[in-house]
């Protein structure tokens, strides 16, 4: 639950859970609609959740539907690095994604966009000048950038700092974070938060739990990246916001807290990283 102290300053109390990073419209929900999803996910004590865009020139328009219809969802506005080379998000001028950016209220993040070496589904070209392009809008509109970076840790840092991070009003965040200790150090250098999914979760990721062991509390937040990566103990099951608790039990456990105080202090990580959010936020 929220609380708005004295000072306008929020603050939050126990059994409050933000998932920072969901896909509310995904074909793999199957009948399950996204006022089921957000239903079940408040049922289980998570008031917010924000659903992320992939392909603007196919989802933005349903993605405002989706989060006008439901309390407390929010969405983004981006072009995913697999789909950097498709034409239509190719043509979306950084004026256009910028216009689009301050459009609507429930539009408070950028992304997510960054670069994917594994699969390398887009043209690697393709993939840095559309990061950079999300980037500087970022920059315009002071909104954070939602980061996806997978096997391209070194070109997604030095993008960042060639863009100016660190210097400049650049913020955002490192989403579904699975990449090496040098990575989750350099971007909390340049004052990026890191979201631990589900994957923190799962028995064979003690790499990746000892990284959590060093991210401060105050630049953590938790997601599901729902449908994806299920945790512990629903892996392989279809993922649903409801479940970002796992995530924060586990987190709770690697820094000697409560879930419900890992769910208090990401909440309000959420908050201070997306400020566009408190403009809509229903108590």
């Amino acid at each position: 639950m929220m609380i708005l102290c004295g000072s306008g300053q929020i603050r939050y109390i126990r059994g409050m859970y933000i998932d920072s990073h969901c896909h509310l419209n995904h074909h793999r929900f199957g009948d399950l609609q996204a006022p089921d999803l957000v239903r079940s996910a408040n049922m289980a004590g998570v008031d917010g959740m924000l659903t992320i865009c992939c392909r603007i020139s196919e989802e933005l328009e349903t993605l405002k539907a989706v989060a006008d219809a439901n309390t407390n969802v929010w969405c983004s506005v981006g072009t995913h690095p697999h789909d950097a080379s498709e034409p239509a998000e190719k043509a979306i001028t950084l004026e256009q994604l910028v216009t689009m950016a301050n459009s609507h209220p429930k539009i408070i993040g950028i992304g997510e966009a960054g670069l994917d070496y594994y699969y390398d589904n887009a043209d690697r070209d393709d993939q840095a000048t559309v990061f950079r392009k999300h980037i500087r809008a970022c920059v315009e509109t002071g909104l954070p950038l939602i980061i996806h970076a997978r096997d391209a840790d070194e070109d997604v840092i030095r993008i960042l700092k060639e863009e100016g991070a660190g210097k400049n009003n650049l913020t955002g965040v490192m989403h579904c974070f699975s990449s090496g200790a040098q990575m989750a150090r350099d971007a909390l250098d340049i004052g990026f938060y890191i979201s631990f999914s589900g994957i923190v979760t799962f028995k064979n990721a003690g790499d990746l739990r000892e990284i959590a062991k060093f991210v401060p509390l105050d630049r953590m937040l938790i997601e599901t990246d729902a449908p994806y990566l299920a945790p512990e103990p629903h892996r392989k099951q279809i993922n649903q916001p409801a479940l970002v608790v796992h995530t924060a039990g586990v987190l709770a456990n690697i820094h000697d807290k409560t879930s419900e105080e890992i769910g208090s202090v990401t909440a309000e990580n959420f908050f201070n990283l997306f400020t566009k959010a408190k403009d809509t936020w229903i108590k």
